[in-house]
């Protein structure tokens, strides 16, 4: 007699499980999220990591080894950076990003970085054995102590950890590894968990330092349930534009440190190279007195970045065109309204571009007023100098807000040769004076419009 199959209904966003269909889910309110999953009643007995009696027992907060975290180098200084000081023993990190944007070239690079005695176990399904090495050959990997397995079966995989009794797991990608007792093809969602699931319990058990490759969808998030990234440690974000050298690598998740630290890395055709100052790398081959553009400093983390904001305003008979690249498109539509009624300046009527140098995302409002100078110095045509940089954050009053961590930023505006620095001219923290930087404080976006473009002109 054929086993019993049971139908539900798993959202691929929250997780939740329905015994009917619905175009939202009840949980998490996502609408068309609901996929049919098929479980078979014999999947669910042979299940042996489902139901297990627990021989754990509670203790005490104050009686627990502080000293059980230990962490080692991954030989890769921005990697060891986002980790939060190096990788965990026993724990899970997820990476996530877009195709071809370098995942599986830093994680095949940090093989040859790695301390050396380590042993790691490198499980590749999407390529073969050869397509590995050609590309380990060209990026200089040579560990003796890596091992590739070509296979996408837990069974096997976690079979061969028993064998090996690796440090290191890599495996690329979840999508592809797959359950023979899980009814459903391999990359969806009942499969992504269930495996998952799995490489959890081996990471814990055996003390492993795991790192799983994920796809992202259309939309920008990790293919596969939103439960995927609960059950992880560390879920990190490769980002950057496939057509530019920069990539970011981004911690959204991070049990084991900080999730707002960045690392920055350069592409080119021996792999990945790391950038320690990010500052001097976005700023190279700045034009020299050319309107509409200006330096903001956002940070990143513990770490401040220069980033060159450019703006083309260009007067138009049609309807305006708005376009923005690396910053909020809603963002630059409110700051070109405030400058319009807050500043005076009529570009209402004319088509406005606005880009960030480097493929940066600019997400932090303390590059509002480095934004607006840019628009507004295009729009005279008049250079704000190259020696000028601004932060500020820009209410809708025109008003020039404080931002956090000024002193910081100063800092590193000073340490690169910029002379003369926009500010809010009210500041929370105590600023602090660095030589041969001039602070221009102002309190309005028409004063400083006044103070570095009109009494210019």
């Amino acid at each position: 007699m054929p086993p019993k199959q049971k139908t539900i209904y798993c959202c691929s966003e929250c997780g939740n499980e329905t015994a009917n269909w619905a175009g939202k889910c009840p949980s998490c309110g996502a609408w068309n999220t609901l996929t049919e999953l098929k479980i078979d009643s014999r999947a669910v007995r042979s299940n042996t990591y489902a139901k297990t009696r627990s021989t754990a027992k509670p203790k005490k907060i104050s009686e627990l080894d502080m000293s059980a975290e230990i962490r080692f180098s991954t030989g890769i200084a921005e990697l060891d950076r986002v980790l939060g000081g190096g990788a965990v023993v026993g724990s899970l990190v997820l990476v996530g990003g877009a195709p071809g944007i370098g995942k599986s070239t830093l994680l095949l690079q940090m093989c040859g970085c790695v301390d050396s005695g380590r042993k790691i176990l490198y499980v590749t399904g999407e390529e073969s054995e050869r397509q590995l090495k050609l590309r380990a050959v060209r990026l200089g990997v040579d560990n003796a102590e890596v091992y590739v397995l070509a296979e996408t079966d837990i069974n096997s995989i976690a079979a061969c950890i028993d064998e090996l009794e690796p440090e290191i797991v890599i495996i690329d990608s979840i999508q592809t590894v797959s359950d023979a007792n899980v009814d459903s093809a391999p990359g969806s969602i009942s499969q992504v968990r269930e495996c998952t699931m799995r490489i959890m319990r081996l990471t814990k058990e055996k003390g492993l330092t795991v790192f799983v490759v994920g796809h992202i969808n259309k939309e920008g998030s990790i293919a596969g349930p939103k439960v995927l990234e609960h059950m992880v440690d560390c879920v990190l974000y490769f980002e950057g534009e496939r057509n530019t050298s920069f990539r970011l690598l981004r911690a959204v998740k991070n049990r084991f440190g900080s999730t707002n630290e960045i690392g920055v890395f350069e592409m080119d055709e021996e792999g990945l190279n790391c950038v320690e100052n990010p500052s001097e790398a976005l700023l190279a081959g700045r034009p020299q007195n050319a309107p509409g553009t200006c330096v903001a400093c956002v940070v990143e983390g513990t770490r401040p970045i220069l980033a060159e904001v450019q703006a083309l305003v260009s007067p138009s008979g049609y309807n305006a065109s708005r376009r923005s690249n690396g910053i909020d498109y809603n963002r630059a539509a409110m700051l070109l309204a405030v400058l319009e009624k807050r500043g005076g300046l009529q570009v209402s009527g004319c088509d406005t571009y606005i880009n960030v140098i480097g493929g940066l995302s600019l997400d932090e409002p303390a590059a509002d007023l480095a934004t607006v100078l840019a628009i507004a110095s295009s729009f005279l045509d008049r250079p704000l100098g190259a020696d000028l940089a601004a932060i500020g954050e820009v209410g809708l009053s025109g008003e020039i807000r404080s931002v956090s961590v000024i002193n910081q930023r100063l800092s590193e505006i000073s340490r690169l040769g910029f002379q003369r620095c926009v500010i809010p001219g009210h500041v929370k923290d105590e600023l602090k004076q660095f030589e041969g930087l001039t602070l221009i404080p102002v309190k309005n976006i028409s004063e400083a419009l006044a103070a570095v473009l009109r009494k210019n002109g």
